[in-house]
């Protein structure tokens, strides 16, 4: 494959580990087994100075024949000594005839067939004898001292970068560091000057692919001593099987390189590289990176004390980073033990988040939070309007009701988010109910910061004058290219999303506690209500007997004797009737109330627009003569109990045309919202409405807020309305203001989201 034929793609496809060739400052020998007797499978076409036999009739020879005596000598010693490791480890350092110095590095990979295949690599040490280990280890023992004697991270990583480039030798040595997304930035660096300083710059994730990570993380050394190479193919015992894939060289010391990192290396304009890998608890979290402007060899001993540096560097900087999460869970940990105590004590419990704001902030580092439990919302801090925090909570129940929900670019996923992002591009949401869509928010506004691209990031690939591909190009320029980030908040750390599971757990087990309470506490009131119900029913019945016979004498009394009344027994009759009549209606209300806690539903289909209008032209005879504007909005089909859905709309209607007899035009609206779960109905009229501080006791029974003399009434029809609307699982509330009108709200449930109907629990 030529570097003009690659593509981006392709790139994060290539099977790098398996280059099937080496770079040629060392040869490579493949056996398949770990003994003496284990035949020669593979072999670089320039390994003929490390065979007793040309290359062609070594291949299938068992080592002991295939191998220079002085090197089987050592490779049977080695052998014998135990398994092999899967990482190289040095042999024997030995001359070779018309060859020079090597050292042979051993170990050992699975093969295609399931067996195990030993793998010796004999590198070039000419001009590196002053690199070898008992020359390496004073000025390794310096750099390690320094690095001890220090604390601070930035300190840290200088001091790698200056003593890695004082052990090798390369013009510069760069400290990368991977984020979340895998882009790098340059942390720390040293140079003579003939290399440009890449210091702060940011290189994209592309530049490094998700497989070559992965090698990374494998093999913690790499060294290119030439990018101008030319590779050395290996060479296998025929007949290869069909299919079979080339030789694991994960962590072949001597691996050929990818053509796209070769020409990455060209357009940064060094001739030789090597990499150190920096490991936090076996995760990759950046790279010893070191360059040189001419090709350069390090020995096998110097790149040894540089991972080791490497490892150092890794041990002291997990021991930071892991001090301070430590510190900052234990921070939030306090905050999150101060608002459960405050919810332990809060009633409703759940407003026990809220009491202390500025600990509901501190929890998520966070300029704004939002509870939203059941249809209540309260905002705190820097946030969206409540009408934004409610369509992103029906959002994020849409999302098949996640348990926790991070992201520090809310408008990329929620794009109605872009409306508010300066109050919330981040956000932070757990969920404290499995019955109901309730949530705990935290917002992070938006932060417009400048990043330094080591290189446009966009162009990866070059162009012909026709437009052609002429081979991925990294980036031809390494200059600085700036570019504004928006649209984004700061990121949410582990330690935050682990103690808002934490908080969320918790909360979730006082919400489950809360409901066995209100399970037994309803259990209960079943009960009692059934027996209420069954007395009401009981005393209604036989009064309305009573009541009748009342005003059935008085009125013969009036009539056979009005002759002989005076004026004043005319004006006491006439009281005792009305108030029998009055009584009369009362026990007919009552007994139908106590009717309808005891009655089957019958649910089915309903038409809420058919209703509405058949309600309306049951309600003619009290519009007669008014100014009414009707604003009817279009309704949907529900499933619900049409008698019950009857009675709460004339209900509705009916307070609605009787509240509003005082304007001219009377205005009256009926509408409907669609939420995930439930369906939102609500009538709304321009009338006298009521103090919303007594909007409880609208839904009692015979609980009025206004006197008879203003308008007639006997205060049970909300009541009526509420235990209808329970009955099918729903919920009903009011908003109004004196004078100003009011607004009655009904919700019905959805398919399969309806509340158990406690009518006739009894036990």
């Amino acid at each position: 494959m030529t570097v003009g034929d690659l593509d981006l793609d392709a790139c994060s496809r290539e099977p790098i580990h398996r280059p099937g060739s080496i770079q040629p400052h060392g040869m490579l020998l493949a056996f398949s087994g770990s003994d003496a007797g284990a035949p020669l499978i593979q072999a670089s076409a320039n390994a003929a100075p490390a065979l007793s036999l040309p290359l062609a009739q070594a291949l299938g020879q068992p080592l002991e024949r295939a191998l220079h005596p002085q090197i089987a000598t050592a490779v049977r010693s080695f052998l014998a000594a135990g398994p092999v490791p899967s990482r190289p480890v040095p042999v024997i350092l030995t001359e070779l005839p018309g060859a020079g110095r090597h050292q042979l590095l051993a170990h050992a990979v699975d093969g295609a067939a399931g067996d195990r295949v030993v793998i010796l690599e004999l590198e070039r040490l000419d001009g590196l004898e002053t690199d070898l280990l008992d020359h390496v280890y004073p000025r390794m023992r310096e750099a390690l001292e320094r690095l001890d004697a220090l604390n601070a991270p930035t300190d840290l990583l200088s001091c790698a970068a200056q003593e890695v480039r004082a052990l090798t030798g390369f013009d510069r040595v760069l400290i990368y560091r991977f984020d979340a997304d895998w882009h790098g930035t340059v942390v720390a660096e040293d140079g003579n000057g003939r290399l440009p300083s890449y210091m702060d710059l940011r290189f994209p994730a592309s530049d490094i692919p998700t497989q070559a990570r992965e090698l990374y993380r494998l093999n913690r050394q790499r060294l290119i001593p030439n990018a101008g190479y030319a590779p050395v193919p290996l060479v296998a015992l025929p007949p290869v099987p069909e299919g079979a894939p080339p030789l694991d060289l994960s962590f072949s010391v001597l691996r050929s390189v990818s053509p796209v990192h070769v020409q990455y290396m060209r357009n940064m304009e060094t001739a030789s590289s090597m990499s150190v890998s920096i490991l936090l608890h076996g995760a990759l979290w950046g790279l010893v990176s070191c360059h040189h402007h001419e090709p350069k060899a390090v020995s096998y001993a110097v790149r040894s004390a540089c991972d080791l540096i490497a490892q150092i560097l890794s041990v002291r900087i997990a021991a930071v980073e892991d001090r301070r999460d430590a510190e900052h869970r234990i921070a939030l940990q306090a905050i999150q033990a101060r608002l459960l105590a405050a919810m332990a004590q809060a009633d409703p419990f759940i407003a026990g988040l809220t009491e202390h704001p500025d600990d509901l902030l501190r929890f998520a580092n966070a300029s704004g939070a939002a509870v939203v439990f059941e249809r209540r919302c309260t905002l705190v801090g820097d946030t969206p309007t409540e009408e934004q925090v409610r369509g992103l909570v029906d959002w994020l129940a849409a999302q098949g009701e996640p348990e926790q929900f991070e992201t520090d670019s809310l408008p990329a996923l929620y794009p109605a988010a872009a409306d508010f992002e300066g109050k919330a591009a981040g956000l932070l949401a757990i969920a404290v109910s499995k019955l109901h869509a309730s949530y705990v928010l935290w917002f992070r506004p938006e932060v417009v910061r400048t990043v330094r691209w080591g290189g446009d990031p966009r162009k990866p690939l070059a162009r012909d004058g026709r437009g052609q591909g002429q081979g991925l190009s990294p980036r031809a320029s390494f200059e600085t290219w700036k570019e504004t980030v928006r649209h984004r908040a700061l990121p949410w750390t582990a330690a935050e999303r682990d103690t808002a599971a934490a908080l969320r757990h918790a909360v979730i087990g006082i919400v489950l506690r809360k409901a066995e309470e209100l399970a037994a506490l309803s259990r209960e009131l079943a009960r009692s209500n059934k027996e209420l119900e069954s007395f009401s029913y009981s005393v209604s019945h036989d009064l309305r007997a009573p009541f009748r016979h009342i005003v059935g004498y008085a009125e013969l009394l009036q009539e056979l004797e009005s002759d002989r009344l005076s004026d004043t027994g005319k004006r006491y009759l006439n009281v005792i009737v009305d108030a029998a009549n009055s009584a009369g209606t009362l026990v007919d209300n009552l007994l139908h109330f106590s009717q309808m806690g005891r009655s089957e539903l019958t649910p089915v289909s309903v038409d809420m627009n058919t209703l509405v209008a058949e309600v309306r032209e049951t309600l003619a005879p009290d519009t007669a003569g008014r100014a009414i504007e009707w604003d009817i909005a279009p309704l949907p089909t529900v499933r619900g109990d049409p008698v019950m859905m009857r009675l709460v709309l004339q209900n509705l209607l009916s307070n609605a045309i009787k509240y509003s007899r005082n304007r001219e035009p009377a205005r009256i609206a009926v509408g409907c919202e669609d939420r995930p779960t439930e369906t939102i109905f609500f009538v709304r009229d321009n009338g006298v409405g009521f103090n919303q501080a007594y909007e409880k006791k609208l839904f009692g029974v015979f609980q009025r807020l206004h006197r008879n003399e203003e308008f007639e009434g006997i205060g049970i029809g909300l009541a009526n309305v509420r235990r209808a609307v329970d009955r099918h699982g729903g919920r009903t509330w009011a908003d109004g203001r004196l004078d100003k009108g009011a607004i009655f709200y009904f919700t019905l449930p959805k398919a399969g989201t309806a509340k158990p109907d406690l009518r006739d629990l009894d036990e």
